[in-house]
């Protein structure tokens, strides 16, 4: 299994008139989180991309359990469970505020995807470099 976190403050503009994180700024926190830990781990989007290969979201999940203000440090904690496999992976994800009260969870599964054919296609090795150690077969 593989953690990791990564921290945001919640600016104004992403807050709704009562003053809590509007719903569909999860999805891009999630977004932050797995570009944010890709990037410790050596993985950049851009470079994937620039070799062919692009990683879409095929389903996104997401359970709101208490709201998020504004100026709240959120910590985001992704998780993959297990080790990618075939074209998919699966993100898991667990936001806190500053008392460590669980906020929100969700999950993605992505996509891998040839730029060129627009069909799924293989993790990437480069992933599997990065990634499999934390699995245990």
């Amino acid at each position: 299994m593989f953690e990791s976190e990564v921290q945001i403050r919640v600016r104004y503009a992403e807050t709704d008139q009562m003053g809590y994180v509007y719903y569909g700024n999860y999805a891009a926190y999630y977004e932050v989180a797995r570009t944010e830990v890709f990037r410790r781990l050596g993985i950049h989007y851009k470079e994937m991309e620039a070799t062919g290969t692009m990683m879409p979201v095929l389903e996104l999940k997401c359970k709101y359990i208490r709201p998020a203000k504004y100026d709240d440090l959120l910590t985001l904690k992704l998780i993959l469970r297990h080790k990618p496999k075939g074209s998919r992976i699966l993100f898991e994800y667990e936001v806190y505020n500053e008392e460590q009260v669980l906020l929100n969870v969700g999950e993605t599964t992505m996509v891998f995807v040839s730029m060129e054919s627009g069909r799924p296609t293989a993790v990437p090795d480069l992933i599997h470099q990065k990634l499999d150690s934390y699995f245990s077969e």
